[in-house]
């Protein structure tokens, strides 16, 4: 690989030779498809279509453009794609791009099977991890692949330490380039770039025209005094369908998480009202695309189960209306649940804490709300509790819960007589969401009385 940044400091590439075309029609198609994420079942059909269809199509190269750095598909598979790789007529190249990717793992383990690796700036590669026996057969591009069996190292040291193949141009490869575009050339103003800028390739253009010595065609053109590499090689990006778009990104750690959460939550909503509506069906659905999800992502089925043991717990406290001891309970095994759901694959902190928050929120205000607003409908009311007699659960001074017919609710009394737990009361009113309660003996006669 070499200079590819020269495009933007006065030399477009730095490939030895220039191929010169009258059209391109003549000079071929590069294919370029994008691999980004993990590398799951979506993901590894993309790659091995492709390896299959761009001889099919005329190609004359292919580059994956990649950012990815986990694989959750079998290690048998991997070499079946290498296979696919190793075995392509047509030459395969792996750009690592653009500015922030990182390629690591077994994925980097797969690429390195291509015929040749690029990176751009702030990139990084490594953590290959132990060797997998089915890739040992094949060359690896890396130069120095050992050093970054246990590490991960960013692009300047990959240069620095020869792990990047790289010929860096010198002042004399310079002096032939403008020669050759017929730019009159004074080394006194002709800057050589660093190595470091040589061997790296910004822009996947950049990359595409550096790769003479692989069939792709450029021409060496004069842009304002500069020497420029102008493509004459067609170039066709390829990406995954909309379909499997989808997937794979339900395929991801934090959306399989966000969906499996959702769903499970909207399913229990829809358990405390009338009937199944759109809060039902949508949570139905979000529920089926966690599952496919999780079924590629590796999981402990322990941490799943405590999830779906939460809802339930939740479930029995609202349908009390008051959180108490089971929503506690809940919130315990929902964070455990989702602090160890993933075996091997990493998720943020950020998606796990806003949505323990959330569900906190919803089952503690949101949903024991609900319940009680639902349940003091006009159209059930609850005008037959003034004079029912219940048990104080929770002491009402003035605030607390009592037990009306076996349900909880939420009640308040006077605060010159508060009523403590296991003794009598009796509803004298029903304010909005409240009860208003009244010890059986020595009540408290304020204001509200004497008024009426």
């Amino acid at each position: 690989m070499g200079g590819g940044i020269l495009a933007a400091v006065g030399l477009a590439g730095a490939g030895s030779a220039t191929a010169q075309s009258n059209g391109a029609a003549d000079a071929g198609l590069a294919v370029v498809v994008e691999v980004t994420g993990l590398l799951d079942p979506v993901m590894a059909e993309l790659i091995e279509d492709s390896v299959d269809e761009v001889a099919d199509a005329g190609a004359t190269l292919l580059v994956f453009r990649v950012d990815s750095n986990r694989s959750v598909v079998s290690d048998k598979r991997l070499g079946e794609l290498a296979d696919a790789i190793a075995a392509s007529p047509v030459p395969i190249a792996v750009w690592v791009g653009p500015n922030g990717s990182s390629l690591e793992g077994k994925v980097a383990q797969l690429f390195a099977v291509a015929n040749e690796v690029g990176i751009a700036p702030g990139t990084s590669v490594g953590d290959l991890g132990a060797p997998l026996p089915l890739l040992a057969e094949y060359p690896v591009a890396w130069a120095n692949q050992e050093l970054i069996r246990d590490q991960k190292l960013g692009w300047r040291e990959l240069i620095s330490e020869r792990v990047i193949h790289c010929e860096p141009r010198t002042i004399d490869d310079l002096r032939d380039r403008y020669n050759e575009a017929g730019i009159p050339f004074d080394p006194q103003t002709v800057r050589v770039p660093p190595e470091v800028e040589q061997c790296v390739a910004p822009l996947i253009g950049d990359f595409l025209v550096d790769l003479d010595h692989l069939g792709f065609a450029s021409n060496l053109i004069n842009v304002d005094g500069q020497p420029r590499l102008e493509p004459i090689t067609q170039v066709q990006f390829r990406g995954l369908s909309l379909a499997h778009q989808l997937f794979h990104t339900v395929a991801s750690p934090p959306v399989a998480y966000l969906l499996l959460t959702i769903g499970m939550g909207l399913m229990l909503f829809e358990f405390f009202t009338a009937g199944i509506g759109v809060a039902g069906v949508l949570g139905a659905v979000l529920f089926i695309l966690a599952g496919y999800g999780l079924s590629v992502l590796p999981h402990n089925t322990w941490a799943l189960a405590l999830l779906a043991a939460s809802m339930v717990a939740f479930g029995i406290d609202i349908q009390t209306s008051v959180p108490r001891f089971w929503t506690g309970a809940g919130m315990v095994m929902f964070a455990a649940g989702t602090w160890w759901l993933y075996d091997g694959v990493s998720m943020s902190w950020i998606p796990m804490v806003v949505m323990t928050g959330s569900v906190a929120v919803a089952m503690f205000s949101g949903m024991p709300s609900m319940v009680r607003t639902r349940f003091s409908t006009p159209t059930i009311g609850r005008g037959w509790m003034v004079g029912e007699l219940g048990e104080v659960v929770e002491d009402v001074s003035p605030d607390g819960v009592v037990r009306i017919r076996g349900a909880l609710w939420r009640a308040r009394c006077n605060r010159a007589t508060p009523v403590p737990v296991g003794d009598q009361v009796k509803v004298v009113e029903i304010d909005g969401l409240w009860l208003e309660v009244e010890p059986l003996e020595g009540a408290a006669r304020d204001y509200r009385e004497r008024r009426r």
